[in-house]
């Protein structure tokens, strides 16, 4: 049994357009910066004859990748929030039946 597309009634529909950022770009863009603190923070501190200096960064970047990363979805839920401030609705009317729409659909 093949299904068939749902008939569109010819009338214009209202749709809302608008820009939404992707979440997990933020959130790996933040853990990087949370890495990089924490080297800054590891080279800012004096050497220590107790612990390796590779501990010390390891430590850092524990503790700072997750607040980097909950500071990239702050940023990106306030994009996100401008973004539908900013949204349009638009007016769309649905093609005209004819026979380039009816190959494509059965392609």
């Amino acid at each position: 049994m093949t299904s068939q597309p749902e008939t569109t009634s010819g009338e214009p529909r209202k749709l809302m357009v608008r820009r939404a950022p992707k979440y997990v770009p933020f959130l790996i863009a933040g853990a990087l910066a949370g890495v990089v603190t924490a080297a800054i923070f590891t080279f800012m501190f004096p050497p220590s004859q107790d612990f390796e200096t590779s501990s010390v960064f390891g430590l850092f970047a524990v503790l700072m990748v997750a607040p980097g990363a909950g500071m990239g979805a702050i940023v990106a839920l306030v994009l996100d929030r401008q973004g539908r401030r900013r949204a349009k609705t638009l007016l769309v009317e649905p093609l005209p039946e004819d026979e380039s729409n009816a190959n494509a659909e059965s392609a």
